[in-house]
């Protein structure tokens, strides 16, 4: 991918394989889409089939600097208050330089050439809301075991998908946009369900977030349970009488519904997250009895408070990672539980059928073939790769995962090895690198031992980061898991300039982001890293009577706005949100 100079100086310079990689209709030996695996050879994916993209809208010719469609121009905001809040138009977010790791130097907008751009998308947590394994009765525990919006959640994630295809380029330096990476949590439940809606959502398709009885609900927002929000009943429950939420008939009735994705106009790539590999997001996998139990025809909706104080206690600490305890709590509530309809289709995948199904032609939608993922990581069952951004950027994705269950993550020490051998490769070759992942620095903690890889060591965020920070290659850290916008600076070592953490709001709960990143060299002895913050394609404005796909896509970000016990603080300060990153040019 050639170097794209900034609209300001050369608009038709923009060569015609440089818009036809950001629109998605071009063949993934076009110097985008190969992967890099684990062996750390480029092995061609092969040329993706292009497919019509009479549905996906291109994007009009780029415009430098624009504001529209973006949180530079308007951000969903609502009034203060412990009442139900309707959300509408709020100021836009301005634009904040940050000069931690270098000051900038004047002039640079006239010299300024663009190296790439591409989205980040993180946090989708698309939830098939009537799973068994769910564990909604921890919700008087933590806000995130039950949202009032995430019946939503799939709408919600077309919305956004719509939004980025509306896009027109890169904001500042208008180069077109290079490919949207997910960086982990896209299923919810490790769900089959799931991730067949979320490679439907990002690829384009027909579907139908609802699992057990095709024709009706069965989950705990119709239970009678006034724990959670009964949007159909006149049931006075929690969320009505202490929250006024509305009354919506027909709610869960659309939330059901069968709808369409477009899918992206841009190539993608996919990164793992706890919620992909692990049931719930913190058991270890392959237990027969939770396979079982996610498939089979029962479902626990209420708990008292003391035993779910227990369990939620086990979770954050993680002293139950192969989720005994869970399990009794099941065995022990037998007759609790409401009778619903089995479906083989909530079943927990595997990490090999995970990247089975993002190698499925059926989901290859824009590219590339596997989405990162390769054969190669299909043979070796690894979920880390590299891949081509453009001529001058190279992008590595890392599992972070925890195989032995939690929710924290770590890497082994042989995904460490490969690591460092992509990082001095790239240094020789003059590459630009930009990671990603799906944990935090912060939040790489559990040094546990992979059951699969016995004696191998695992390392933590420190490490990581400190590890990033000796390559100079290195310009940013992207990933997500926190739910919170976060911008870090990490000083360099051993002469390199250091590097800039990114982490980014996830998409189910409120703000609901996903996020723009541009690469620029100054041409002074600085790069800039430019960050823009943006919503779904939904109004902020929402209509109750509106339960159309657009309607359900707008009250998924109102119903967050309001959920009980969610953080105001998501949404970062304003330098966690648009920003021009600076740094030492290496």
């Amino acid at each position: 991918m050639s170097r794209i100079r900034s609209v300001t100086k050369a608009a038709a310079d923009i060569d015609r394989r440089t818009f036809l990689a950001a629109t998605g209709a071009v063949t993934l030996t076009a110097g985008l889409g190969y992967a890099l695996g684990p062996g750390g050879s480029e092995a061609a994916a092969g040329s993706a089939t292009v497919q019509n993209l009479s549905s996906r809208k291109a994007p009009a010719a780029p415009l430098t600097p624009y504001s529209r469609g973006t949180t530079l121009a308007s951000v969903a905001t609502g009034p203060a208050g412990q009442a139900y809040r309707r959300l509408g138009d709020g100021p836009a977010w301005q634009r904040v330089v940050r000069s931690d790791l270098k000051a900038p130097r004047s002039g640079r907008e006239a010299r300024r050439t663009a190296l790439a751009a591409f989205v980040q998308f993180t946090d989708l947590h698309l939830v098939d809301v009537q799973h068994p394994l769910r564990y909604e009765y921890l919700r008087a525990r933590t806000a995130s075991a039950w949202r009032p919006q995430e019946a939503l959640s799939v709408a919600g994630a077309v919305s956004l998908v719509e939004r980025v295809n509306a896009l027109r380029g890169a904001p500042v330096t208008a180069s077109p946009l290079h490919f949207v990476m997910t960086t982990g949590d896209n299923t919810d439940n490790n769900a089959r369900s799931e991730l067949d809606w979320f490679l439907k959502t990002m690829s384009g398709g027909r579907i139908t977030p609802n699992t057990g009885d095709p024709r009706h609900y069965e989950g705990v927002q119709n239970s009678g349970v006034p724990l959670y929000w009964h949007p159909d009943a006149a049931l006075r429950d929690s969320d009505k009488q202490h929250h006024a939420f509305p009354r919506i008939p027909g709610f869960l009735e659309a939330a059901i519904a069968e709808l369409r994705s477009p899918g992206l106009n841009l190539p993608w790539y996919s990164t793992v997250g706890n919620h992909d590999s692990l049931p719930g997001g913190c058991y270890a996998p392959g237990d027969s009895f939770f396979a079982e139990f996610a498939v089979g025809g029962r479902k626990l909706m209420d708990l008292p408070a003391s035993a779910g104080k227990a369990i939620w206690d086990n979770v954050q600490q993680g002293g139950d990672p192969k989720g005994a305890a869970f399990r009794r709590l099941l065995e022990s509530n037998t007759r609790a539980m409401r009778p619903v309809t089995p479906d083989e289709t909530r079943a927990p995948f595997t990490p090999a059928e995970y990247l089975a199904a993002h190698l499925d032609p059926a989901h290859t939608g824009p590219g590339p073939v596997g989405h990162g993922y390769t054969q190669a990581n299909l043979d070796t069952t690894t979920q880390y790769y590299a891949f081509r951004i453009s001529d001058d950027v190279l992008g590595i994705s890392l599992d972070t995962t925890d195989p032995g269950g939690h929710y924290e993550g770590s890497v082994g020490t042989s995904q460490l090895a490969w690591l460092t051998a992509q990082l001095k490769a790239a240094e020789k070759r003059g590459d630009h690198v930009v990671v990603f992942s799906h944990h935090t620095s912060k939040s790489m903690r559990n040094l546990r031992e992979d059951p699969h890889r016995p004696g191998e060591q695992r390392h933590g965020g420190k490490e990581l980061a400190a590890l990033l920070a000796r390559h100079r290659p290195v310009l940013a850290w992207v990933n997500g898991h926190s739910h919170k916008n976060a911008i870090t600076p990490h000083e360099g070592e051993n002469n390199a300039g250091g590097y800039w953490e990114i982490s980014t709001a996830s998409h189910v709960d409120f703000p609901q982001l996903a996020r723009i990143i541009e690469i620029a060299d100054n041409h002074d002895g600085t790069l800039s890293l430019f960050t823009t913050c943006v919503e779904s394609s939904a109004p902020h404005r929402t209509d109750f009577t509106d339960l159309g796909q657009t309607g359900l896509a707008a009250l998924y970000r109102e119903l967050s706005f309001n959920a009980p016990g969610s953080r105001a603080t998501l949404s970062g300060t304003p330098g966690d949100r648009n920003t021009e990153l600076v740094l030492r040019k290496g």
